[in-house]
This record gives structure tokens, sequence and C-alpha cells, in this order.
């Protein structure tokens, strides 16, 4: 989608669903969206594979459910970032529900603690441009690394940098960096 398209679908705002909520959300048909998840307070809850694992499965069910085009993702020990385009903007807060409701009550039956709040919330930024896209790919796949997980980003499994490396190459991969650093890259919650 070009920026003008978008910028046309803003000003439309009788035509969006807008939901009071801090952060604000804006829901469109067909866009993406990069969104950011993080656990309460921060806590350390998917601190192994089993439990990475049930987010991975719930990511992979909600996208499934809603028809939403899944481009990339991580999942770390306190939030994870994912990268997907929409088919009903307004299935948006069901998705992430799909997400973190059902990754929550699996975490808690692992951990035999009933009702516990593993998630918090969700920041989310409709993508603008083609350098938008392709700068939050790189960041979600560089985001093992800049967090201490590991040294190389290959080494991670809970990322989809592993798809894009068979699929694309690591040529590709490296001049798409290149193109697209994210070394002045920032986000609101960032603080992850």
């Amino acid at each position: 989608m070009g920026v003008a398209t978008l910028v046309s679908r803003l000003n439309k705002i009788d035509e969006m669903i807008i939901q009071r909520h801090r952060p604000p959300h804006v829901y469109l048909d067909d866009t993406y969206y990069f969104v950011t998840t993080g656990t309460f307070h921060k806590m350390i809850l998917f601190d192994n594979h089993e439990k990475k694992k049930l987010v991975r499965s719930a990511l992979e069910m909600s996208v499934k459910k809603h028809r939403y085009l899944l481009t990339a993702w991580v999942i770390l020990s306190n939030h994870f970032h994912i990268l997907f385009k929409t088919s009903k903007g307004q299935l948006l807060p069901r998705f992430l529900s799909g997400i973190t409701g059902k990754s929550a009550i699996e975490l808690n039956k692992l951990d035999k603690r009933t009702g516990r709040k593993c998630w918090y919330q969700y920041w989310d930024r409709c993508i603008r441009d083609n350098r938008y896209f392709w700068t939050r790919v790189n960041y979600i796949h560089y985001n093992p690394v800049k967090h201490g997980y590991v040294i190389r980003m290959g080494d991670y499994v809970f990322s989809s940098y592993r798809l894009y490396l068979k699929t694309k190459g690591q040529e590709w991969i490296t001049s798409c960096f290149m193109e697209f650093p994210i070394k002045d890259f920032f986000i609101e919650e960032d603080q992850f």
C-alpha cells in the first residue's frame, strides 16, 4: 500500500474503528501492522523452549483463524514482535487476544499458576512504506541478538529469520540489512 492510500484511509475517520485504549489503536483492513506485546511487569515468563512453543503455537492458530498474513515474528522471554497483514482490521484485538489468551492459559497450566496475569498490552504501528516495512523485519530478526539471547540471528529458533535465510538466502538478507539498517531505529516500546 502506498503512502497516499494510507493517508487517504486515515483521513476517513468515520470509516475506521478507533478504540479508546492506551495506547490508542486504529484498525484498518488489508494493512500491514508491526506489533509488540509485553508480559505483565516485564516478567520473564517464557524462559525456555517449551514455554516459547506455547506462544508460537497460539500465534500460528490465531493467524490461521483470522486469515492474517504473518510476515515476520520473534518470541522472547518477556515480549514478542510480529509483522503481519490484516484481512479485517476489526479482528486485530481478537487476533492478538488469541495469541496472548491462549498462551497465558497454557503457561499457567504448565506452571500450575491459575489466574496469573501474563500479558500486559500491545503497541501497534501501521506500516507506512517499504522502508518502514523492511526496517521492522530487520529489527524483529535482530532482536534476539540485541537482547543477548544469541550472537548470530541464525542461532535463534523462535524467529522467522531462518525461514528468510532458507527462502531468500544470506546475500539477500545482508543487502536488506544494508539498505534498511536498524542502528538508528527506535520505537516507544523499545524498553523491552
